[in-house]
Formats: C-alpha cells, sequence, structure tokens
C-alpha cells in the first residue's frame, strides 16, 4: 500500500490534500486494485478507469448525505477503497469478504446493490424526486459508465428527467467499452464525438464550462444559456441532449483531477438535472489491461509479469457450446446468434469471426435481443440469443409476448445459470427454471457434460418450438456414465440401486449425485441416480419412484422455488391425485427437496454455494445418510 494511502480511512481526508497528492493517491489506487484484483479476480479495466473521477467526486460531495448511484456496480472499488473499506479489500470478492459490487449491507457510502447496467438515472430520478417532496436538500449523482447509457431503460429515464425541478448530476464516463466494443448508433455517434476531438478541444471545453458557471454571482440559468452559446464545435452530443431539455456539459477529461472537482463544485449548483460528459481510458494504468480491457473486463487472479496472464483452466460449458454452436452453424445457414454486448462472456467469439453475416450484438440492451429474435424467427431463421441467466431477467416479458405466446423457435443459450461464486447475488442465475417453465411453448434442458450440450443445441436447432438450455460459469464434467440416448422429454438412469433412495438430477449436479452414490456404495447403501436432463417437459418415468413408495431427493441448482423439484412434485401430486394412489401421495411427502433457499446467496467460491445448497457429494450422501438413521429409528 503507497504512503498517502495509508493516511486516507475516510473522504473526509482527501480535503487537505493537493491537486499533486490526489493524482498520487490515485496511482497508489491503482496499484492497490490491481495487485488485488491479481490474487482474487474482479472487474480489473473499468475500475482502473474511473479512479481520479471517483477522488474527485469524494472530495466535493458528501456521500454521507448526498447520494451517489452507480450504473455497473463494478466500478466502485476506488469508491469502497475511499469508504472505509480499505482493510478488507484484500478480501474482496471472497467469502466473508467484500463484494464486488455496491452493499447498502457494508456501508452507508452504497445506496444500492447493483450488478445490472442502465438503472442509476432512473433510481437517480426517483431520489431526486423523494428529496423534491421532503424538502431535503442533498446533492444526487449518478455514474453511468461501461456502455449503459445505450441500455433502454437509461433513455426512458432520460426521458423523464423533465420531472425533477433540482439539482440532478449525471456523470457519462465514456470510455468507448462495454464488456467489448459498443453497439448502436447512439455508441457510434459518441465514438464519432470522441475521436473529433484533440486533447486541447477538451481543455478548451473545461475552461468554457468553468468560465460560465461561476459559483457565485450571474444566475445559474443565464450561465447555462450562456456556456451552450459558446459551442462552436462540428459535432457535439448537446444537440441530442438539449433536444430532450437536458443541460449537457463536456466532453472533458476524466483523469484530470484538478479541473473535475471545479466543474463538480460548480455544476453542483444547477438547480436542474445536467449531464457531465467525461472521457476515460479503460485499464489506465495497467499496462495489459488498457492495451486489452476486453480481456480484463473481468478476470481471474493472474500473474502480474507484465502480460496479465491469466491461471489456465479446464474446458468450460461456455467453450463447449461456442462449439457446438460453429458446428451446427457450418451444416444450417438458419443458423444466427445475438448477444447483448457479451460475445466473449457467452461464448460467440468464434462464431462471430467466422460467420459475420449472421451474428448480431444489440449492446446492452436485452430485450432487444430477445425480440431480434423473435422477427428473425418469424422469417424461418434460427436465432440463439446468448444472454447470461441474471441478464435474461430484464427481457421476460418480451419472451412471454414474442416468443411464447407466438410459439416461435428462438433458442435461448442461458450460461452462468446457477450459482456464480464470487460475483454473488446480482449474477446468480437461480431463477431462470422457475421462470421460463411457466411459459406454454417452453422446452427446457440443462446438460450435464458436453455430450448432452451438443443433443441439446442440435434438437433445439431442429425443433420448432421456443427453446432454452442452460448452463453454469463451470468446467464441463466428463461423466462417463451418462450414455443414454438423448430424447425429449426423457431422463435417464446413471446408477441403478437397490434401496428406496433415489435422487434425481438436472445439470451438472448428476455428477456430484454419481460422486455421492460411489461413496454410500462403499458404505453399503445403494442408492439411484437419476439425470433429469429437461426441466420442461418433466419425463412421467420420475413417477414411477414415487409409485414405488421411494424416498425421492431432488437436486438442482436454482431456487428452489418454483423450480425443477417444484414441477416434480405439482406433476406427480396431479398423477396421484388422478389414480388415487395412496402410496404415491405418501412418497411424495417424503420427497427431499435441494436447491437455493429463499434468500440471497452471498459471493464465496461455487463450491461453496453447493454445498450450502445441499448439492456437493458430500453433503448428499449427508442428507441421505439422516434419511436413513430417521427410517432406521422409525422402524425400531
Amino acid at each position: 500500500m503507497g504512503a498517502l494511502l495509508e493516511t486516507i480511512n475516510n473522504p473526509e481526508d482527501l480535503q487537505g490534500l493537493s491537486v499533486e497528492q490526489l493524482n498520487q493517491l490515485a496511482e497508489e489506487i491503482r496499484e492497490m486494485i490491481t495487485h488485488s484484483v491479481s490474487q482474487t479476480g474482479g472487474h480489473l479495466a473499468s475500475n482502473l478507469g474511473v479512479v481520479e473521477l471517483t477522488i474527485a467526486m469524494h472530495r466535493v460531495f458528501d456521500f454521507k448525505k448526498d447520494r451517489l448511484l452507480w450504473d455497473v456496480g463494478h466500478q466502485c472499488y476506488a469508491h469502497k477503497i475511499l469508504t472505509g473499506r480499505k482493510a478488507m479489500f484484500e478480501k474482496l470478492r471472497q467469502e466473508d469478504g467484500l463484494s464486488g459490487f455496491p452493499s447498502p449491507a457494508e456501508s452507508i457510502y452504497d445506496v444500492f446493490s447493483v450488478g445490472h447496467a442502465g438503472t442509476s438515472i432512473a433510481t437517480a430520478l426517483g431520489m431526486a424526486l423523494g428529496a423534491q417532496h421532503r424538502g431535503s436538500d442533498e446533492k444526487i449523482v449518478a455514474l453511468v459508465g461501461d456502455a449503459s447509457i445505450v441500455n433502454g431503460l437509461s433513455f426512458e429515464a432520460l426521458n423523464n428527467l423533465g420531472l425533477a425541478k433540482r439539482q440532478l448530476l449525471i456523470i457519462l464516463n465514456d470510455n468507448s467499452m462495454a464488456i467489448d466494443v459498443t453497439q448502436g448508433a447512439m455508441a457510434k455517434y459518441l465514438s464519432k464525438v470522441r475521436l473529433s476531438h484533440t486533447y486541447e478541444d477538451i481543455r478548451l471545453t473545461t475552461n468554457r464550462i468553468l468560465e460560465h458557471l461561476p459559483l457565485i454571482g450571474k444566475r445559474m440559468e443565464e450561465a447555462v444559456e450562456n456556456f451552450k452559446r459558446t459551442l462552436r464545435m462540428a459535432i457535439t452530443p448537446s444537440r441530442l441532449f438539449e433536444s430532450m431539455n437536458i443541460p449537457y456539459f463536456g466532453p472533458v477529461d476524466g483523469h484530470d483531477i484538478g479541473s473535475l472537482i471545479q466543474l463538480f463544485k460548480a455544476i453542483s449548483h444547477l438547480q436542474t438535472p445536467a449531464i457531465l460528459h467525461v472521457y476515460t481510458k479503460k485499464g489506465k494504468g495497467y499496462e495489459p489491461a488498457g492495451d486489452n480491457p476486453r480481456k480484463f473486463h473481468s478476470t481471474g487472479p493472474f500473474e502480474i509479469d507484465g502480460n496479465g496472464n491469466s491461471e489456465k483452466k479446464g474446458r468450460s460449458f461456455t467453450l463447449a457450446f461456442g462449439d457446438a454452436l460453429v458446428a451446427i452453424g457450418e451444416k444450417n445457414k438458419n443458423v444466427v446468434a445475438i448477444t447483448a454486448a457479451m460475445p466473449d462472456g457467452t461464448g460467440l467469439v468464434k462464431f462471430r469471426e467466422k460467420f459475420k453475416s449472421r451474428y448480431y450484438d444489440v449492446g446492452i440492451a436485452e430485450s432487444m435481443a430477445v425480440d431480434l429474435g423473435a422477427g428473425l424467427a418469424k422469417q424461418g431463421l434460427r436465432p440463439v440469443v446468448c444472454i447470461y441467466s441474471t441478464f435474461l431477467q430484464r427481457s421476460f416479458d418480451q419472451i412471454f409476448q414474442e416468443v411464447s405466446l407466438q410459439n416461435l423457435p428462438v433458442i435461448f443459450c442461458i450460461d452462468r445459470a446457477g450459482v456464480v461464486g464470487d460475483d454473488g447475488p446480482t449474477h446468480h442465475g437461480l431463477l431462470d427454471l422457475g421462470s421460463l417453465r411457466m411459459l406454454p411453448n417452453m422446452v427446457i434442458a440443462a446438460p450435464a457434460d458436453e455430450y448432452e450440450m451438443n443433443q441439446a443445441l442440435t434438437m433445439a436447432v431442429e425443433g420448432d418450438k421456443p427453446f432454452a438450455i442452460r448452463y453454469p460459469r463451470e468446467i464441463v464434467p466428463v461423466i462417463a456414465e451418462n450414455t443414454a440416448g438423448y430424447e425429449l422429454g426423457k431422463s435417464a438412469v446413471v446408477c441403478q440401486g437397490d434401496s428406496e433412495y433415489v435422487i434425481v438430477t438436472i445439470g451438472p449436479v448428476l455428477s456430484e449425485a454419481i460422486e455421492a452414490a460411489n461413496i454410500l456404495k462403499q458404505e453399503g447403501l445403494s442408492i439411484t441416480v437419476v439425470n433429469g436432463r429437461f426441466a420442461k417437459p418433466i419425463d412421467p418415468a420420475i413417477f414411477d419412484y414415487f409409485e414405488k413408495g421411494k424416498t425421492v431427493i431432488i437436486a438442482e441448482d436454482n431456487s428452489i422455488a418454483g423450480g425443477f423439484g417444484s414441477a416434480i412434485i405439482e406433476q406427480a401430486l396431479k398423477a396421484a391425485t388422478v389414480q388415487k394412489n395412496r402410496t404415491m401421495n405418501n412418497s411424495i411427502g417424503k420427497a427431499v427437496l435441494l436447491g437455493a433457499p429463499d434468500e440471497h446467496l452471498a459471493p464465496a467460491k461455487r463450491c461453496r454455494q453447493l454445498e450450502w445448497m445441499g448439492l456437493a457429494a458430500q453433503k448428499l450422501v449427508d442428507t441421505i445418510k439422516t434419511l436413513n438413521f430417521q427410517t432406521e429409528n422409525v422402524d425400531i
């Protein structure tokens, strides 16, 4: 830790520092962030780009009273370091450590838990209106970054800013990058503005703003109008924002702490919503991240050796999916891939390189991605919409209205399903089974291994119904026992036991169940393991175990509420009622559902989160031993 940073324990400690010292502090914070993320993994490039911006905000505003709302919460590392969490920073994204995102449970300086883009302007407007109703005078600041300005909710909020008749500052942090290069007309327009300006233009713009926004004297409304008249740049986004009656200032240098401090002081006196447009460099201060901000947007642990080489891992579900899609795309020219700003994370890079005309990146606009897919499907194509589970939630209405209701063959490839480890509750994919299985016409598959990934994707492309395929951020297990033919709505028995216990799984939890069966077999208890394969339709053969009076344990990497286990119990109860089968009813009553409880699971390693849900092999063993012990005692 740098000498100056050691003296900073809260934002008040910034007040006595010179601009030169603040610049030194920025470098020390960058060193701390780079070192810590190299050990824990995390979002590196974005955080390195906002250090000066964060320091300047905390120098001018008092966020104990004022309110700072982050748009993409993964930019908050410097903010955490400055707000009393420095000592905990080495435990970033670790169990019992700091969240990688803003968290009100951690600090009064964090207003919302936020991990999705596009939310800050709308929530900031709500807080501004709340302050307006209460008559309070706190400053409201929204930091919009990593291309989240292109999100539909951002536009909706901008369209409603006129509701606020008080101060509300929107900082547009423009680094030309989301995770990948920003997509869409708005992004291209901002990029054109960026390329049209020299450093001297930006410096002069800062001076013009400061000249026309004095802290005292001239009426602020008059100052804003005077500033507008001084703008003579050939290309400026002011025309876009001013057409919405939003005062716009910029673009300015987001790494010039001294100027930022002056600008924040001046603009904070405006009694109207306003936008300050700042330019920053994603990955600033660590050369590998600056050269390759896409790679270092979110990274695992790595060696700080000049190259930032990440630790090698095994073959992931994401990679297996990407290879399978390319193979299918070679055979079927109707296959089209769609992503929402995440080609790397969803495994589409190879497809993009090979089939450029059949690949669409719509930017941070998941609802748009789904409806684009619906339109393509209506034209006879087979769109594959690739989105993380946590972000797919944003497009539920489009999946219902434009896909399910129309019964269109849109294929949803849902990465990061289940628990995601260190990113924690904002990014867990624990709700997709529950939300999607209620939709008519939908097929839902959860591959346990690469064989099933290939089979499910082939089946989806060749089918004529909406089809969802969900899989975790995980290494693909090799499951030698999983050899049964792949049929729609059919499960497969992978271990045949002779005891009363049956584990029914969906997805790669199967490998944990097989390991548990092997452990129990060595201890003299032979259990059956069933690979459910499909959450919709459910295989009626699973209900046979209830008819035989078995004790069924249903294990899923999803929320228990409304998930795979719930689907089995619902349909088994219906069958038991129709058959008036008392044995079946009694067996259903003994069923055990294992999965995510009714709470938000904290950041930790994914293996630990599986333990918490009772899905790790040893936890499954413990569950069955407990059940067996209770049964033996009852018999006695």
